[in-house]
C-alpha cells in the first residue's frame, strides 16, 4: 500500500498547478461577481435639451471613464431625470459609456 501511495505522489505534484488555477481565489470570484459601480461625479448644468434628452455639463474628473474634467454633452437615459433643472444648477451624476454614447443614470441637484 505505501508503494501506491509513493506512485501517486508524483502525479498529484504535477497535476497541482493546473488544479490552482481552475479554482478561483476568494477576492478574485467577489470582484468578478460585482464589478465596481460607477462613481458619482459633480458638475454645472451649462445647457438643457429636454426635447432631445442631452443635458450638457461642465464636469469633474470621471475616472470610471478616464475623463479629465471638462464640458460636454450627454444623453439622459430617462429624459424625465432633466425635469426641474435648470442652468447654472449644481449636480451629482452618475454617467456610463454605452457603446461609445455617454448616459447619464442618476442626476440630482445639490446646494443651491
Amino acid at each position: 500500500m505505501r508503494r501506491e501511495i509513493l506512485w501517486c505522489l508524483p502525479l498529484l505534484w504535477m497535476m497541482g498547478p493546473a488544479l490552482a488555477q481552475q479554482v478561483p481565489r476568494p477576492v478574485e470570484a467577489a470582484s468578478a461577481a460585482s464589478p465596481a459601480a460607477p462613481a458619482r461625479t459633480i458638475g454645472e448644468v451649462r445647457r438643457i435639451d429636454l426635447a432631445n434628452g442631452r443635458v450638457t455639463v461642465r464636469h469633474a474628473e470621471i475616472a470610471h471613464l478616464n475623463m479629465p474634467a471638462m464640458a460636454m454633452d450627454f444623453v439622459a437615459r430617462d429624459p424625465a431625470l432633466l425635469n426641474g433643472l435648470k442652468v447654472g444648477d449644481k449636480v451629482r451624476f452618475v454617467a456610463i459609456d454605452e457603446g461609445g454614447t455617454l448616459v447619464i443614470t442618476r442626476i440630482e441637484r445639490v446646494g443651491n
